[in-house]
């Protein structure tokens, strides 16, 4: 047995999404006792740092409906199934910056909310970037405006919450560790 590990007695699926499936579980805690446990079945996401030629971050804004205001934010999306992360990556570069690249690089992977999500957050960065002609389109139903910045704009960004998710505040914290200017 795994430390901590919870035993799954039953499940139900509640809700069957287009972005998310929430499920609750009954299980056997490692005391013996049950408990139910609220989960979001998520099938994972990608978010890219571009960086331009003239060492500018794209950033992509739009309207968050949860929080009820706009974001700045990394250009992310969800993993299609059978998706490979990196393919992901460059299609949601190119869909919401009109960008591609041939150079990606991973930089890491994170769960965004363990605690009732199994979403993975994978993680790129590329500094070569072209612009594409005729870039593919993205969801109909997004709206969205590109800014490009200098990690100083960024930071300041942050600050006025602005900037306020963690994959951009943690990409932004990444470029600063790296020595980027």
């Amino acid at each position: 047995m795994k430390k901590f590990e919870e035993k799954t007695i039953s499940s139900e699926v509640i809700y069957d999404g287009k972005v998310v499936h929430l499920k609750v579980d009954d299980v056997v805690l490692p005391d013996g006792k049950t408990a139910k446990r609220e989960i979001i079945d998520h099938p994972g996401a990608v978010a890219i740092i571009p960086i331009t030629k003239d060492n500018k971050i794209v950033f992509v804004e739009q309207y968050r409906k949860p929080l009820e205001k706009s974001l700045i934010e990394i250009p992310a999306g969800k993993l299609e199934v059978g998706e490979d992360p990196e393919e992901t990556a460059i299609r949601e570069l190119e869909e919401e910056t009109g960008y591609t690249t041939k150079d990606l690089s991973f930089v890491t992977s994170f769960y965004t909310s363990p605690g009732f999500a199994n979403e993975r957050m994978y993680i790129y960065i590329t500094d070569t970037l072209e612009l594409v002609d005729q870039p593919i389109a993205g969801d109909e139903d997004e709206f969205i405006s590109i800014r490009k910045l200098t990690l100083e704009e960024a930071k300041q960004l942050v600050e006025q919450e602005e900037i306020h998710d963690a994959k951009t505040n943690y990409a932004i914290l990444y470029l600063h560790a790296l020595g980027m200017k």
